[in-house]
């Protein structure tokens, strides 16, 4: 849409610079616009596929701090032994120590096990919680395509950027959860710190191991109140991830067209396909008609063949039916083999209505068909009955 800007001054005289001067608004649409159809299930299946799925990324953080602080509350003791042993050897041998290039290595690499002894145990439990924390949400899906090179995604367009970067709502809510964490959490330390402040201030007169204990309690509450305010932040915040995942992935009228010829396929051939089969089931029909004991017909609009073979069947079967046109072939290919008509329209309606090409006929329509059938035999001088 190009919109024609005529400038004119407040007194009415028209710039001649500007005059006529052309801008295509459509600049200013939104990538998105015309995507009003919700995703299909195929759509969302290829997403997940692709590793793209709808997540909120407070609920791992408050399930990691968590673990981490329970792991190093209950192992606590373990690590503190172990750290004071370590100090302990150095601090007793550094007199004694002479720094070579091969000492210093062996230094190193003890100091490096013992680290990763303390580290272990932290690493296994974060690792745990990280990875519960994903699975809580989206299941377990592994994917790699987040890892492949696409240059189609290397564009650089200005106007895309500063709208993603100042004017998105991906964005705005990032900002809303930093503030607000810094703020509640600010707000729960200085309570926490608050109430245990007689506290801190014997702590110059308590043991090392007792002041440790004493500050250890207090950042362990902080941070679980730290991490159950995240979980609760973690609710909302997956609402929104889950709408804004899903508006991602509308789609336009064209696409949903274009992805129901893939799964269903072209309108036109299944219509094809299906006459096709109809021609087909006719051809076979038609060819069952010189085989039938009688038609049933209507007169005109309905007919219907039946067939009976006593050895292999329990009661008369259809082979054949048709109406209009196909049940006018249908009485004349019976009249050309010799296939006896009887007119009963109440019943070929019945037949017609009710049965297809194979069923056999049910038991409250027996004494009608019977009725046909004596008529048959009487007309072609049999002595039994059905």
């Amino acid at each position: 849409m190009l919109c024609e800007v005529n400038i004119r001054f407040f007194y009415g005289v028209e710039e001649p610079a500007l005059k006529g001067f052309r801008f295509d608004l459509q600049r200013f649409a939104a990538d998105d616009e015309g995507r009003t159809e919700e995703p299909t299930d195929k759509k969302l299946r290829e997403a997940r596929e692709k590793g793209q799925v709808a997540k909120t990324q407070e609920l791992p953080q408050a399930v990691v701090v968590i673990f981490g602080f329970l792991i190093i509350f209950l192992f606590a003791s373990w690590i503190y032994d172990s750290i004071a042993a370590m100090t302990k050897y150095y601090m007793s041998s550094f007199s004694r120590f002479t720094l070579t290039e091969r000492s210093a290595l062996v230094e190193l690499y003890r100091v490096s096990f013992e680290s990763a002894k303390i580290l272990l145990p932290l690493f296994i439990g974060v690792s745990i919680a990280a990875f519960l924390g994903d699975v809580v949400q989206v299941g377990f899906q592994v994917s790699t395509h987040p890892l492949k090179f696409d240059p189609s995604k290397l564009k650089f367009d200005p106007a895309t950027i500063m709208r993603k970067i100042f004017f998105s709502k991906q964005v705005a809510m990032n900002l809303f959860k930093s503030l607000f964490k810094v703020v509640v959490i600010a707000f729960v330390a200085y309570l926490i710190i608050a109430s245990d402040y007689d506290q801190i201030l014997r702590t110059p007169d308590v043991s090392i191991a007792m002041a440790l204990k004493i500050t250890g309690i207090m950042a362990l509450k902080i941070i679980l109140w730290a991490a159950a305010i995240l979980l609760l932040l973690s609710i909302p915040d997956y609402i929104f991830q889950k709408r804004e995942f899903i508006d991602s992935l509308k789609m336009t009228k064209q696409e949903m067209k274009e992805e129901m010829k893939e799964t269903v396929g072209d309108p036109y051939l299944r219509a094809r396909l299906r006459e096709m089969q109809r021609e087909i089931v006719m051809k076979n029909m038609i060819r069952e008609v010189p085989k039938a004991d009688v038609v049933v017909t209507n007169p005109t609009h309905f007919a219907v063949a039946l067939k009976y073979d006593n050895n292999i069947m329990a009661a008369p079967m259809v082979i054949a039916k048709g109406v209009d046109s196909m049940a006018l072939r249908i009485r004349q290919i019976a009249r050309e083999n010799e296939v006896m008509l009887v007119e009963n329209r109440p019943l070929a309606q019945e037949l017609y209505r009710r049965l297809e090409i194979g069923d056999v006929i049910p038991e409250d329509l027996f004494y009608a068909v019977t009725l046909v059938y004596a008529e048959l035999y009487r007309k072609r001088g049999y002595q039994q009955a059905i």
